[in-house]
């Protein structure tokens, strides 16, 4: 199985990554997750860290281990690197090569080969923002694939394209991306 590494960033769909860390360690892939501070209002590290079975890393400053630098062993074991939900915060921090928290860092660390999805996640006008497209954009230039979200009533009461794409759908596609990785 594979080693995904899913960064989980500020948006109220953060609360849906503890069924999707479920589902894909039942699977069999080993989950290492990253989250924001602003993923850390939304749920606990704790629940994620007890669903991966792993540490949940939150710092990019925190290095438990004096001989290896966290963020770079982090990207060097990843299989399949994966942002949902993706803010658009992050979105833009990751499309200009912030490396400014853990999230960032280890995308800016990742070997080439790499497989890397964004699922993002926020109000319809924020999503079809020219400056979001064009970071989305960006991002789809150097190798990120987006899973679009859907069209739904969003948390603000807006209906519109914003609400995180369904975990079945996110799950598909990252075993279709790993699939693609075998062949």
């Amino acid at each position: 199985m594979a080693n995904i590494t899913l960064a989980v960033t500020g948006s109220i769909s953060a609360y849906k990554a503890a069924d999707l860390v479920s589902s894909l360690t039942k699977d069999g892939h080993k989950i290492t997750v990253l989250m924001t501070k602003a993923a850390q209002q939304f749920i606990t590290p704790l629940t994620l860290q007890v669903l991966s079975k792993n540490t949940v890393h939150l710092d990019v400053m925190n290095e438990d281990l004096p001989k290896v630098v966290n963020h770079i062993e982090i990207a060097k074991n990843t299989d399949l690197y994966i942002v949902a939900p993706a803010s658009a915060d992050t979105i833009s921090r990751l499309a200009h090569g912030a490396a400014n928290d853990i999230v960032t860092s280890v995308a800016l660390a990742l070997p080439p080969e790499v497989k890397k999805i964004i699922a993002p996640a926020m109000n319809t006008n924020m999503y079809e923002n020219k400056l979001t497209q064009n970071n989305i954009d960006i991002l789809k230039s150097v190798g990120f694939t987006e899973i679009e979200p859907k069209v739904a009533l969003l948390a603000c009461g807006d209906y519109g394209r914003g609400a995180l794409a369904d975990l079945d759908y996110i799950k598909t596609k990252i075993e279709e991306t790993l699939s693609y990785e075998k062949i």
